[in-house]
């Protein structure tokens, strides 16, 4: 049986564009175990940059942890989620150029974006917060 790991994630800017963290969190979709927690400083940055780094280091993770599983990755960056899913274009520069990191990132891995409301993504706001809080990755 293939293992699901989720992806959740999230970024913020102080100042959009300002001072950027970006949080995310792996877990055992089956148990709900926590495999890692992840706090990147983004410098300044826009907060869209940041969700995307966000996610980008989550996936990064999760596929570390394990290369084989299938990944659902959640999000409150409605941007992200219907860009990445391709239901939405992608016309700014940067978000094109973080879009195609991401898909290189998950080549060859099944994976399911989804939108959750902002209060159901607590856990990656909260490290994405410390790291800005922080200046640094955390």
């Amino acid at each position: 049986m293939t293992r699901e790991l989720i992806v959740e994630a999230d970024g913020g800017s102080r100042g959009n564009p300002g001072p950027s963290g970006s949080g995310a969190v792996v877990l055992d979709a089956a148990t709900g175990e926590i495999l890692a927690e992840i706090g990147l400083y983004g410098g300044v940055a826009s907060n869209n940059v940041a969700e995307y780094k966000a996610m980008i280091a989550g996936v990064r993770r999760a596929i570390e942890i394990d290369p084989d599983a299938v990944l659902t990755v959640r999000m409150d960056s409605k941007l992200v989620v219907e860009q990445m899913s391709g239901r939405w274009k992608i016309k700014h520069p940067d978000m094109a150029e973080l879009a195609a990191e991401a898909r290189q990132a998950l080549t060859g891995t099944p994976v399911r974006f989804e939108w959750i409301p902002r209060e159901r993504n607590s856990r990656a706001d909260r490290l994405a917060n410390r790291a800005m809080d922080a200046g640094a990755d955390i």
